[in-house]
């Protein structure tokens, strides 16, 4: 990693009109508001119905009542259950996950077929007639959430249910919440809705309540996908601090042409030398 490479990405207002959509409707994504889940799992049952994803093995991992595990290919919502002890007994925290559909969107960056794409809704989709199975996107990706379909090594994720927001309706997941711990809307709009949520929550003393995802200063600029959380993100599986992993590729790739530029400097001096 490069010494002076920054530790935050510059906020993108609009990256649909970076990949070329233009007169495009508004940036939209979800707020999950974990402190009202109640860990129904009617989300993800919805997004699989909805997007007909395969099942993922119906095994019982002795975690909790956590049957799923993480997100994947087959996986596009994951409802993570976490007990924590606490004086009165047991806490359950629960948490709805799903892609984060950054701003700065490393999957983007590596894919070479430019099967995943931004849409003119600011999310980001695979298009799997197009993905050759290479992978790259799969370790690109700071939340682990990108993954291969083991029949056919496939790309998969949630596309933010592409075709309902084309007909003008909400994702799948976000209609079958019954407690609204899953709000869609526009970008802006789920920003304001979270910070005066989170100024609710402290004001009735929850003050380890925080939002993640939600600075457009952070290390993706930003995600489409945020979180109100009730403990460090760790705790629910999330990298505390994501920075999109093709950051530092424009300073490799100009120190390797500098590089090289010298090489080639040097082998035709010697080549000179060598004939005089």
């Amino acid at each position: 990693m490069a010494a002076d490479a920054p530790d935050r990405l510059s906020p993108e207002a609009d990256p649909a009109s970076s990949a070329g959509w233009e007169g495009h409707p508004p940036r939209v994504g979800f707020f999950t508001d974990t402190s009202v889940c109640i860990g129904c799992k009617a989300c993800e049952v919805a997004c699989k119905e909805w997007n007909q994803v395969p099942e993922d093995g119906l095994t019982f991992t002795g975690m909790s009542y956590d049957n799923t595990g993480g997100l994947g290919a087959d996986t596009w919502r994951h409802v993570a259950f976490i007990e924590q002890p606490v004086d009165s007994g047991i806490r359950w925290l629960m948490s709805s996950d799903v892609c984060k559909h950054c701003t700065h969107a490393a999957c983007l960056d590596v894919c070479p077929t430019g099967a995943l794409m931004r849409t003119e809704f600011g999310t980001v989709v695979v298009q799997e007639d197009i993905c050759n199975g290479c992978g790259y996107c799969v370790p690109a990706c700071p939340y682990g959430v990108i993954d291969q379909r083991r029949d056919d090594g496939r790309a998969w994720k949630c596309t933010l249910c592409y075709d309902r927001l084309g007909a003008g309706a909400e994702p799948a997941c976000a209609k079958a919440c019954p407690t609204d711990s899953i709000q869609f809307g526009p970008l802006e709009e789920l920003r304001e809705r979270s910070d005066a949520r989170l100024a609710q929550l402290h004001d009735a003393g929850m003050r380890e309540a925080r939002l993640y995802g939600r600075d457009p200063d952070d290390g993706v600029g930003g995600a489409g996908a945020f979180f109100l959380l009730l403990d460090e993100p760790e705790v629910y599986g999330l990298p505390p601090d994501p920075v999109v992993t093709t950051r530092d590729l424009p300073d490799m790739w100009r120190r390797a042409a500098i590089a090289a530029t010298a090489l080639a400097a040097t082998i035709a001096a010697g080549f000179i030398g060598t004939r005089r």
